[in-house]
């Protein structure tokens, strides 16, 4: 951001508070740094970023499956939000967020290669037969600010030159709610409105310094549609030993496969062949020991081994939702300073140690069918401001007491009395 900018700050956060409240509740302030659309990233950092960014979504996995339901989430999605935040991080702060992300680039490094890898994931998917629909992958960022709080200039650069998210000034200390409204909205048109009330009422309040969201939509026809004519009811063999009858799609297709110890592998590719889905089946009994092993390691292997073979696949039809607050999750997993007033440092993004993480908001959809899969996803990462750490004396008056009222001059005694039931 440069000094013209900065100049004109007061008269745009005045802007923002003039706005009638039938209109926006922000105003749009951005760097003057323009988003790097060619970045120069080195093959081997980009390489890099990707096996950081997928093993902490193996971990998260781990973390996640404990609640016995259907499990869909976006850890792309998690890891950009928890990028751009993690851009304002220093200190301890940086280093246990470095750790549990799996941030193995320097800082300067990491946020180019977010940077190209966005763009790279936006400009791929095109579907070579035209009775099928193009891969469609929307990947936006945004930010919204406390107007009048002390941004850095170079942070703000940061989110422009590399995540082309500009700053929505917004007033959290009155307007909260229709500042949440306004998130939840823009959230539900980047995805089809898939992602409904991503933030719920009370996420964001008075302390609510910033709020920055990563939202994705994926659409994308199969590369062989299955015929919606062979579609029928069977079985689906449950965890407890019960069955289920499910709409179940089939075809017989040379798929990539893998026959392994307790499990087996099948690829779908979608159209364009940008995109595939990988299904991973252990055997029956083998579920539980085969989760809990599962990194990205070990996925690593099967997805390299997988040959074509010829097959009668079948699978079931499915549509369902996922939501989550993570930062239990994540603190558990190593990164607590960040959700902790008075440990937490995000001194790179104000100059100061008052922020902290108050929470990180993860939903996710997913549908799948005969002519495809729809997937949408949305990260908000929420920061406060905390209040100032007191290191002195606390004195709670909280039983019965004497008090007196005096003259201060002359030291006379106006009133005395004791109170030994406050309610009474």
């Amino acid at each position: 951001m440069n000094k013209s900018l900065v100049k004109f700050l007061p008269i745009l956060l005045l802007a923002a508070i003039m706005l009638p409240a039938c209109e926006q509740a922000s105003t749009q302030v951005k760097s003057d740094a323009a988003r790097v659309l060619q970045p120069d990233v080195p093959a081997g950092k980009l390489d890099t970023l990707v096996a950081g960014n997928n093993t902490f979504a193996l971990d998260l996995y781990q973390s996640l499956r404990t609640s016995g339901d259907n499990l869909f989430y976006s850890p792309f999605s998690i890891s950009l939000a928890l990028g751009m935040t993690y851009g304002g991080a220093r200190g301890v702060t940086e280093a246990q967020m470095a750790d549990v992300l799996h941030f193995d680039l320097p800082q300067d490094e990491l946020h180019p290669a977010f940077n190209q890898l966005d763009l790279d994931l936006a400009s791929s998917g095109e579907a070579e037969n035209e009775d099928l629909q193009p891969m469609q992958l929307n990947i936006v960022n945004a930010v919204w600010g406390q107007q009048g709080y002390p941004f850095l200039p170079e942070y703000l650069d940061l989110l422009a030159l590399n995540y082309g998210a500009g700053i929505n000034l917004a007033d959290f200390t009155t307007q909260a709610e229709p500042v949440r409204e306004e998130i939840n909205q823009w959230v539900s048109d980047q995805t089809q409105e898939r992602i409904q009330d991503l933030l719920a009422p009370g996420v964001v309040n008075a302390s609510t310094r910033m709020v920055l969201v990563n939202a994705i939509y994926f659409k994308a026809d199969w590369e062989n549609q299955f015929d919606a004519n062979n579609t029928h009811q069977a079985p689906f063999y449950l965890l407890d030993g019960t069955e289920a009858a499910v709409d179940t799609m089939s075809e017989i297709r040379v798929h990539p496969y893998l026959r392994g110890e307790n499990f087996q592998a099948v690829e779908l590719p979608y159209a364009g062949g940008s995109a595939v889905m990988d299904i991973i089946m252990p055997d029956e009994g083998q579920f539980a020991a085969f989760e809990a092993a599962l990194d990205w390691s070990s996925l690593e292997a099967i997805l390299a081994a997988m040959q074509p073979v010829d097959m009668y696949l079948s699978m079931p039809k499915f549509t369902f939702s996922s939501d989550f607050e993570l930062a239990p999750m994540l603190a558990g997993m190593g990164m607590p300073d960040a959700f902790c007033a008075g440990a937490a440092d995000f001194s790179g993004m104000d100059g100061t140690g008052s922020l902290c993480i108050s929470n990180v908001i993860h939903q996710a959809f997913v549908a799948v069918d005969e002519k495809g899969t729809e997937a949408a996803a949305a990260t908000a990462v929420v920061m406060e401001e905390s209040a100032m750490i007191f290191t002195g004396l606390e004195l709670p008056i909280d039983h019965p007491f004497i008090f007196l009222i005096r003259d201060l001059d002359s030291g006379q005694i106006l009133f005395a009395g004791r109170v030994l039931d406050p309610g009474q």
